[in-house]
């Protein structure tokens, strides 16, 4: 191919090689970020385009004549229009499961602190506590062992294995959910509703659907246990935000950890960002983003678009 552009190069970081895929164009150009305004103008003469969050609309895929492959760094495709992109005979390449242990990393990273009370005793040395202390250690805050407690798994993709695959190194039991609603529970499943009642965690790993929008509403959280945990590094709108905090802020449930939130970058003003209380984790979308699992990224998508171009 003559001409490949990435819209978006910051959302993929300033520590990686991208020589896989500029080295499959005669021409390479690389911006690291694109506005609406100047997409069309920058990719005008491109065969190829790589972008990770920036939009492609009809609006610009029919001003784009000469645009032959679309490549989303990314495994979501929902910034694309498909059906315009089907119509206009470009394909649509994008990358699957290259972050699978960073995510599952991160996850369990996550279920430690909530279950370690991490935050909790670093602001207790912060604040010149243990120095204070009449004794050795500190029992403030009651910490527990993973061992025995029940993790209930939604999504279960190679993200949600590979959480498993980490859990069941800490001698803790799985139950897998079976959709919300099913009329048959498929085998090595469990009914959702009853994996809600059961788990010690929650952890969710399913894409975002139409079907799925708020899948942890109110009453999915007043069927979890008062001492459960919820791990959020799916999506965001996965969650009811509002009910959530809520429950939080009753102490309802153990704690929740977030990696991911309904708007990114989420306003400076949005609820769970102001909320103080320690049962809560958030943390800025980074489960996928080790230096590896980027990297990987970047090699599988020159990887695939080569089958196109």
């Amino acid at each position: 191919m003559k001409k490949g552009v990435l819209l978006d190069q910051i959302t993929l970081g300033q520590d990686i090689d991208l020589a896989a895929l500029s080295q499959m164009f005669e021409q390479w150009q690389s911006y690291e970020t694109t506005s609406a305004d100047l997409l069309i103008q920058r990719c005008q003469d491109a065969q190829v385009v790589i972008t990770n969050k920036v939009c492609l609309s009809r609006e610009h895929l029919i001003a784009l004549p000469q645009l032959k492959v679309i490549g989303v760094a990314a495994t979501g495709t929902n910034n694309i229009d498909m059906a315009c992109a089907a119509e206009l005979g470009i394909d649509v390449v994008n990358v699957k499961g290259y972050g699978n242990g960073a995510v599952a990393q991160h996850t369990i990273t996550l279920l430690l602190q909530l279950i370690g009370k991490t935050n909790q005793y670093q602001r207790y040395i912060e604040q010149g506590q243990w120095s204070q202390s009449p004794f050795f250690s500190c029992l403030d805050f009651t910490t527990y062992e993973l061992a025995g407690k029940t993790l209930g798994i939604i999504g279960y993709g190679g993200l949600g294995q590979s959480v498993e695959k980490i859990a069941r190194a800490f001698d803790m039991e799985i139950l897998i959910a079976d959709r919300p609603n099913a009329t048959t529970i498929r085998d090595g499943r469990v009914a959702f509703e009853t994996v809600l009642k059961q788990a010690d965690v929650i952890s969710l790993h399913c894409p975002l659907t139409d079907n799925n929008h708020h899948l942890i509403d109110e009453g999915a959280l007043a069927l979890m246990k008062s001492s459960a945990l919820l791990i959020n590094t799916a999506r965001g709108p996965l969650i009811d935000e509002s009910a959530l905090l809520k429950v939080l802020e009753n102490n309802g449930i153990g704690g929740a950890a977030l990696d991911v939130l309904s708007q990114e970058p989420p306003p400076a003003n949005h609820p769970l960002l102001a909320y103080r209380g320690d049962n809560l984790i958030i943390t800025p979308h980074i489960a996928w983003a080790a230096r590896e699992a980027r990297q990987r990224l970047v090699n599988m998508l020159a990887a695939n678009l080569s089958k196109h171009v």
